[in-house]
Order: structure tokens, then C-alpha cells, then sequence
């Protein structure tokens, strides 16, 4: 889901120029610029734009000192609970997070609330600089009548129940219907509808959660219909992801092929990604397939399909209104060309049956601290290049700083970003290192006060031990610990 397999080795020439420059301790005019204080520098949240921000500004400054708090007590936010159980090579930056946070300059901080058990205000006092990471952790919302009827879920919930994060293990899905309906086309959605049609026996070699094994084990769902808004030259997923579903075992496509006129046509005038992309999606929906891909699918139990130029406008319920039976469907047609063709109503109306429904129409970020400027139509903390906006000392990075776009990748280069305005700022004396900071010793006074207990990197390796181990005996790579309480209870044995 959430990208490709990262490595640092890809960073540009220019800024590894840059990067040896501040290694050596001299600014842009060839004097030192390093204080005799050691820099200390906060990161709130432990996903990859965190671990990116922490790696890039130790990697620069080999005086600083950086903290990386995190809400829950284990580590590697999105990694860990987005991306899909059969996607594991994405997870191998983990190896690369785990060199950061075992770093001498480092320290992870778990089970710490910022917002609740300690203010940013808080943080401002005792570091020189605190960076804001936490990414985007509420839902966008359809907007529609019946969305909270039962049977409605958001993909983030959906993704988040069979990745184990603690806040979503109640959901417990009806996947007791035969057809499901994902409205949204990118990469989210594609790994929801894998989730649901893929063989059991595939999924019993991933990490994802026992719960969710067994329900899908148990699942009743036959078709799923991946909805999008306008057509396939607009489809956000990536290549990668749709030659997986194509060829995803036990399944077939079923596509309308009318919802492809005129795109063999509109391809010559795309860019060479998109061109690729649409190409594949047309073979898979349109073309003859060889002898052998035809028997593959002749014995398919399952269907998936693309259904295009189709916006959600309301859910709806059974008849005794307590969940979902179907959904209203209004048929779109397309204004203009290309990525910035409109999806524009045409007055007519379809209604599909479903028991299903999952919405993956993105991510948003929140407010965790009234203290901090937040932009609530972006969901975004207003920023230029990660500086937060009419405080001095606040930077941001991540999802937070841009909105739920790109891949890991994406996240690299505007973590890279910020860290680089962070750092010039110290380089320039905007961050002030003239005085001595205390840092986390600051902190812990006051979350001793409020009874709370943080979680180190080493704890976290506890952790990660008993799940290797539960995994292992039962044939997986880890078995997740599903509560707070439960990993808390590892922690402290």
C-alpha cells in the first residue's frame, strides 16, 4: 500500500554534498556553525516520515540529539499497521528505522500522548526544535445519507483491523454477503479487495492478525466491485498493484467494456507511467486471454471488476433500517482530458445490492494540540518547506505536511525536506542553540506526575520478540499483539 522498498542509497548527489558539509560543521559562508549546545530536537510520531526526519538530521549534525515519541509502545506507524500482510518486502524498512532508533543519538519514547500526556508547548520548553509526524489518522467522509449504517467501513478501519492496531480490533466486519463494494481506485483499495478474495492459504503465511484470518476464513464474499468516480486513464492505483489483482488465484476480472471506448484512442496523447498502466488494465479487462490464463479463470470462485464514471450518493439500508443493503450510485461522464479531466453528474441513477461497503477515499490528518496552527478544510499544519507557520521552532513532515499522498518514497524526500529547512534554521541562528535544552530529562518529571510510563526501543524489542516467536510457531512471521494492555504487559514482565 504504502510503496515500494526503500533504501537511502537514493538520495540526490546534491544533497549528500550538502549533508558533508554539515558533517564537517561549516555553513554556506565557510565558517563553523555548530553551538558548543547540543542541539535537541523532538519528533512526534514514529512512522516513516519520523524516522526519516530523525535519520536525515543525525545523519547531518553530529551533535544532535534526537527524541522520537510515539503514542502507542511499538514503533513504525504505517509500516506496521497499513501496509498489506502479503506485502513484505515493503516492511524491510524496518531494518533501516531500527538502525536510526538503536543510533547513540537517538531515543524512542512509546505509550506517550502528545496532546494529552504532554503539550507541545511542553515539548517547545525543552527541546530547540520539535518536528510534527504523526500523519493522518482520521477518515474522510463520504458525506452521503447511511454511511453510518451497519456494514460501512472506512478502508483505514478495514485495513487497520487485519494489520492489528489496537484502536480498530472491535470492528469485527460482516463479510457474511456475497458482493462488496470499495468506492475509491487507489492502492488502499486494491490491497482491501486482495485481502478479501485472497486464498486463505496465502494469507495464512503473511502477519496478518488471527482474528482477521479467521473471519475471512469464514468470509462470504464473492465479488467485489472497485468504484472510482471518473475513468480508467484517471485510476490512481499503480501498476504493481493491478498486475497483483489480475493475477490474484481463484480470481477473475469482469469488466464493462463500454466504460473503454475511446480510450485506446486517448492513450497516445498520456505520459509513458499512465500509458503502461491503462495499457494493462485494458488487456486484463478487454483482451482474449491464452489458453491458460482462460482455464485460470474458468475455475475462479471469485469476481472482481473496476466499475468506472460512478460516484456514491447514498447508502442503503435494509429493511429494517439497521444496516446496509446496497448502494445509489450516480453515472458520471468526463469534461476535459487526462489527469485533470472532471467527473461531471449525468442525472442518472443505478442501485447496486451489496452487504459490503468500504470507503477508501483517503486519510486525513487532525489537531492534536490546540497550540498548533492547523488548516481544517487541507487537514494539513500550514507550512512552507516543513516550517510551521508563525512559530518558531515547530516544523512538520509527513502526511501532516502534505496531505496522504505519495508512496514511502514520496515520504523520504518531504521528510528530507524539513529536516533541511530544520537544519538550516540551526545553521542560521532562526533556531536558537545559544541556550542549553534539557531535553526528555525535562519531560519525565511531568510524566511521572501523570502516571504515564514511556515505552523504550528496547522495550519495544520485547515486544517483537514474543510476536516473532508466537508467529513462528504457528507458520508466520509474527503473530501481533492486538491491545495496549497486552503489549504493555510484555514490557513489564
Amino acid at each position: 500500500m504504502i510503496g515500494q522498498k526503500l533504501l537511502f542509497s537514493g538520495l540526490r548527489t546534491s544533497a549528500s554534498r550538502w549533508i558533508n558539509r554539515l558533517n564537517e560543521g561549516i555553513n554556506g559562508r565557510g565558517q563553523a556553525s555548530f553551538s558548543s549546545c547540543s542541539p535537541k530536537v523532538c519528533i512526534v510520531g514514529s512512522g516513516p516520515a519520523g524516522f526519516y526526519t530523525a535519520h536525515h538530521v543525525i545523519k547531518a549534525r553530529q551533535d544532535a540529539e534526537v527524541d522520537i515519541y510515539e503514542r502507542l509502545p511499538v514503533p513504525f506507524g504505517l509500516v506496521r499497521f497499513g501496509v498489506a500482510p502479503d506485502h513484505p518486502e515493503v516492511k524491510n524498512v524496518i531494518n533501516t528505522f531500527t538502525q536510526t532508533a538503536k543510533h547513540s543519538r537517538c531515543n524512542f519514547y512509546g505509550n506517550i500522548n502528545v496532546g494529552k500526556d504532554v503539550s507541545v508547548e511542553e515539548l517547545q520548553q525543552a527541546y530547540h526544535a520539535v518536528v510534527l509526524s504523526y500523519g493522518a489518522e482520521d477518515n474522510r467522509k463520504m458525506g452521503i445519507p447511511g454511511e453510518d449504517l451497519a456494514g460501512v467501513y472506512s478502508a483505514k478501519d478495514f485495513v487497520g483491523w487485519y494489520n492489528g492496531l489496537p484502536s480498530c480490533q472491535k470492528l469485527n466486519p460482516d463479510l457474511s454477503c456475497d458482493t462488496a463494494v470499495i468506492l475509491g481506485q487507489g492502492n488502499v483499495a486494491l490491497d482491501v479487495a486482495r485481502i478479501l478474495l485472497s486464498p486463505i492459504n496465502i494469507l495464512k503465511k503473511t502477519d496478518i492478525t488471527q482474528p482477521a484470518l479467521e473471519a475471512l476464513e469464514k468470509s462470504q464474499v464473492r465479488r467485489v466491485l472497485i468504484v472510482g468516480r471518473r475513468g480508467p486513464i484517471q485510476i490512481a492505483c499503480t501498476i504493481k498493484e493491478l498486475r497483483e489483482m489480475a493475477k490474484l488465484p481463484g480470481t477473475r476480472p469482469e469488466m464493462l467494456a463500454a466504460d473503454f471506448d475511446g480510450i485506446t484512442e486517448a492513450l497516445k496523447n498520456v505520459p509513458r507511467p499512465r500509458k503502461r498502466l491503462t495499457e494493462l488494465l485494458l488487456k486484463t479487462a478487454l483482451e482474449v486471454p491464452n489458453e491458460e490464463e482462460q482455464e485460470r479463470r474458468s475455475k475462479a470462485s471469485r469476481v472482481w471488476a473496476f466499475q468506472f464514471f460512478r460516484s456514491p450518493v447514498e447508502v442503503l439500508a435494509s429493511p429494517d433500517k439497521t444496516r446496509t443493503a446496497g448502494i445509489r450510485l450516480a453515472v458520471n461522464r468526463l469534461e476535459g482530458s487526462g489527469e485533470r479531466a472532471q467527473a461531471v453528474l449525468t442525472g442518472e441513477l443505478e442501485d447496486v445490492p451489496c452487504g459490503l461497503i468500504i470507503s477508501s477515499i483517503g486519510y486525513k490528518s487532525t489537531l492534536i494540540d490546540p497550540s498548533v496552527p492547523f488548516d481544517s478544510h487541507k487537514a494539513i499544519v500550514p507550512n512552507i518547506n516543513g516550517r510551521v507557520q508563525q512559530v518558531a521552532g515547530l516544523y512538520c513532515s509527513g502526511w501532516l505536511k502534505t496531505g496522504p499522498t505519495g508512496v514511502i518514497a514520496t515520504t523520504m524526500n518531504n521528510s528530507f525536506d524539513t529536516a533541511k529547512s530544520l537544519l538550516d534554521d540551526m545553521a542560521s541562528g532562526t533556531v536558537d542553540l545559544s541556550a542549553s535544552k534539557a531535553g526528555f530529562h525535562s519531560i519525565t518529571g511531568l510524566l511521572e506526575k501523570r502516571g504515564v510510563k514511556p515505552v523504550l526501543f528496547s522495550d519495544w524489542e520485547k515486544i517483537d520478540s514474543v510476536e516473532t516467536s508466537k508467529g513462528e510457531a504457528i507458520g508466520k512471521p509474527r503473530e501481533k499483539i492486538l491491545t495496549v494492555q497486552e503489549m504493555l504487559q510484555v514490557v513489564h514482565k
